[in-house]
């Protein structure tokens, strides 16, 4: 989040790559206000827009330093300044801050469950399943750099506890290992995403101190 502030390119890039992360929450937020698709689209591009130009984020402190309660009382804000509505829609079209197809798919897949909780209970939600899955990216990314990524996708499903999730005799036979291999190499597997975890939210706070917060509500916001 600090690096985002300022007007070096590495700021401009770390601000867009927030932009980036926040789409889903913002517009997911916008979306149960009552917009139709299209102005939704229009108006989450226009505040990313805006906050791109900006390029402040110091009044991020006011909100306890935490990011995800900065975009949220902003794109209040900026939802209830009629005078911004047109601006928005200016500088939303064209602008290529959101994937507009990935939009249209998950309005497909969330439209029931999103139907039963509030806007800002969708923001939530998708702000802590942004930060998940930008944590099992980064692990993915690891493995598959170390080519081991059919062997992340056994650990994940176990991480997960999905359904199909193998056992670990099951794993142990498939990679030649003795299941006590396996048992420290998913011990070490889930270490590793704790370890991501509590990096990817402290991108997201100002102070250290915020951490701990701001993962306990994490948990509790997937949980509910």
């Amino acid at each position: 989040m600090l690096a985002a502030q300022g007007e070096s390119p590495e700021a401009n890039a770390a601000l867009e790559k927030l932009c980036r992360t926040y789409w889903r929450p913002i517009y997911g937020f916008v979306r149960r206000q009552g917009y139709k698709l299209e102005e939704a689209q229009d108006f989450t591009q226009g505040f990313f827009a805006l906050l791109l130009e900006r390029k402040d984020l110091n009044a991020v402190r006011k909100e306890k330093g935490r990011l995800r309660s900065y975009l949220l009382t902003s794109v209040k804000h900026f939802l209830a300044d009629e005078s911004r509505h047109a601006m928005a829609v200016k500088r939303g079209k064209g602008q290529l801050l959101i994937p507009l197809d990935e939009i249209r798919e998950r309005e497909r897949i969330d439209v029931e469950r999103s139907d039963r909780l509030t806007a800002d209970q969708i923001y939530e939600r998708r702000w802590a399943f942004t930060v998940l899955e930008q944590v099992m990216a980064r692990l993915r990314d690891e493995y598959r750099s170390a080519g081991n990524l059919r062997f992340f996708d056994q650990m994940k499903k176990m991480l997960m506890d999905e359904p199909d999730r193998p056992s670990q005799a099951q794993i142990a036979s498939e990679f030649d290992m003795t299941e006590n291999a396996v048992k420290q190499a998913f011990y070490r597997f889930r270490q590793r995403y704790q370890t991501l975890l509590r990096e990817e939210i402290a991108h997201t706070v100002a102070m250290p101190g915020d951490i701990e917060d701001e993962l306990r509500h994490l948990i509790a916001v997937v949980r509910a």
